[in-house]
């Protein structure tokens, strides 16, 4: 091999290194970007489940503006502190003609990245302690 032959070998690799270097960077910057979006989706479900199963005429009692992801005891949860949650119900909304309600939840993540998911809820005869139909 000739002295011509290994500086030309020598810059072709310094290259194609150079290139995965800046590709592997790229991916670096990025790998905590499915954790927070997989993070924000588990929150907005647990916050959409709970909304769920509240009895048909306290959904609106649900609602909330943006705040940091609580427990079920409603102490802010500190691991989370970078997310915030809101919380809002529409009750005026109507799914295919029947009265429903619907729910969304938007969680924002630290990068201040929005995931928002929906749910719908109806009255299906749904009665208080006394009696009285809940249902409108």
């Amino acid at each position: 091999m000739t002295l011509v032959e290994l500086v030309i070998t020598i810059v072709i690799i310094g290259i194609a290194a150079a290139a995965l270097f800046s590709a592997m960077a790229s991916i670096t910057a990025r790998s905590a970007d499915p954790l927070l979006r997989q993070q924000s989706v588990m929150i907005a479900e647990s916050y959409l489940s709970t909304a769920l199963a509240l009895p048909y005429d306290q959904l609106s009692s649900a609602a909330h503006s943006a705040a940091a992801p609580r427990d079920l005891a409603g102490e802010p949860v500190d691991e989370l502190a970078g997310y915030s949650v809101a919380l809002t119900v529409d009750g005026a909304a109507k799914l295919n003609g029947v009265d429903a309600t619907r729910i969304e939840v938007t969680v924002t993540d630290p990068q201040n990245q929005s995931l928002q998911l929906s749910g719908w809820r109806t009255c299906y005869g749904e009665y208080d302690a006394a009696g009285n139909a809940l249902c409108p």
